[in-house]
């Protein structure tokens, strides 16, 4: 029965977005809804994004320096640790697991109340084609946005490792430079990137389809919200393994 159901989700899902990504009818609308929904979804989530790295970045030091204080190890460890840790799976897999709750359950909340107050419904009796007019613009700016937000992410993770080398006794600040410094590979910043990319396709169509086949009232737009959120992570959770064996081997 659970394969069963998935299976036909999977299918309305491949059959919606085959109608999303369809030419706009009017070019001009399509850049300035693109616009706006950049603004929405990607500007108005930098506070969030900075606001949990410095400190996830923080912590990420503190813990490194605690169970790695080993004359065995280089001191610059704690330094080349957090850089790697922020690069490889924090400013990608675990930001958009973070953003599948706000940017998803937004999405989906949003287009499930157009649907249930009838709204998509005007637009499909004006011959417009409701999926490409609302989702193809929430999905385009929120990729395009994604990786503003993993380089947000990224610096400020790694400037809250500084501030406890700067402001505690933990490590001095010029081990935590050097070790930020060491062995730097280039790729895994563009190994964040592009995962992160793939995750914010996930975010933005898989809750639009959620949001966009809402019945009912406002109970069921609650749960279309709590579905598209759990769905996403799980999604992203799953592409995380593969693209990591993908980019990585």
């Amino acid at each position: 029965m659970v394969i069963t159901s998935s299976l036909t989700n999977f299918g309305r899902y491949c059959l919606f977005m085959r109608r999303v990504f369809t030419v706009p009818d009017k070019w001009k609308v399509f850049f300035n809804r693109t616009i706006f929904e950049i603004n929405k979804l990607g500007v108005d989530s930098i506070p969030l994004v900075m606001v949990i790295s410095i400190f996830i970045g923080a912590v990420i030091a503190i813990q490194m320096q605690l169970n790695i204080s080993s004359p065995l190890i280089p001191a610059y460890s704690v330094g080349l640790a957090t850089r790697d840790i922020v690069l490889l799976e924090f400013s990608n897999s675990i930001l958009c697991l973070i953003l599948a709750g706000k940017v998803g359950s937004n999405i989906a909340s949003e287009i499930g109340t157009m649907r249930v107050t009838e709204q998509i419904d005007a637009l499909e009796i004006m011959g417009v084609n409701s999926c490409n007019f609302l989702v193809l613009p929430k999905v385009v700016g929120f990729v395009f946005f994604m990786p503003v937000l993993v380089a947000f992410c990224i610096a400020t993770s790694l400037f809250g490792g500084f501030f406890v080398a700067v402001f505690t006794d933990i490590i001095t600040v010029s081990r935590y430079v050097y070790g930020l410094q060491a062995l730097f590979q280039e790729w895994y910043v563009w190994y964040g990137f592009i995962k992160s990319i793939f995750f914010a396709f996930v975010i933005a169509s898989v809750s639009s389809f959620f949001g966009y086949y809402v019945k009912g009232g406002a109970l069921e737009v609650g749960k279309a919200s709590t579905n598209a959120v759990v769905s996403s992570s799980i999604l992203i959770l799953l592409l995380d393994v593969v693209l990591t064996k993908l980019l990585l081997q």
